[in-house]
């Protein structure tokens, strides 16, 4: 792959493993253990703080796509980069409108039964990590 694109592309997985790391599996199970922050709450900061995460994803996602695009990626980096695209679309496409809903409802005060929609994306969110882990390692070493 050329140096250039590779490093842009390695710079941007990077980032974006680091914000799914911070955000996922830091910020959102540790807000529910501050005080006075309830269920409706979490999940109202939840949705404000994925919401801007995803946002932030998606603008990753296209720039780490646009640089490999460029750079003339090794099969390996073009499947991973594939697979990712993949695991983001599902996670936006599919579930987080489930996720939407019932948080809707908690927030309307209703009390829906447990979703395991959650841990669909919690699912998703692990073999993100894992892919953008992989993906990050083929681009250095394809400087």
């Amino acid at each position: 792959m050329n140096a250039a694109p590779a490093a842009v592309a390695t710079a941007a997985v990077l980032i974006w493993l680091g914000m799914v790391f911070a955000i996922s599996f830091l910020e959102a199970p540790l807000k529910f253990r501050a005080p006075g922050v309830d269920i409706p709450i979490g999940l109202g900061i939840g949705r404000i703080v994925f919401r801007a995460l995803n946002r932030v994803e998606i603008a990753l996602a296209l720039v780490t796509l646009a640089a490999i695009v460029i750079g003339r990626p090794t099969a390996a980096v073009a499947t991973l980069t594939a697979v990712i695209l993949v695991i983001l679309a599902g996670q936006l496409i599919i579930i987080r409108p489930q996720l939407n809903r019932r948080t809707d409802r908690v927030l309307a005060g209703q009390y829906p039964p447990r979703s395991t929609m959650h841990l669909y994306y919690v699912g998703l969110e692990a073999a993100k990590v894992l892919t953008l882990t992989a993906l990050g390692i083929c681009l250095l070493v394809a400087q």
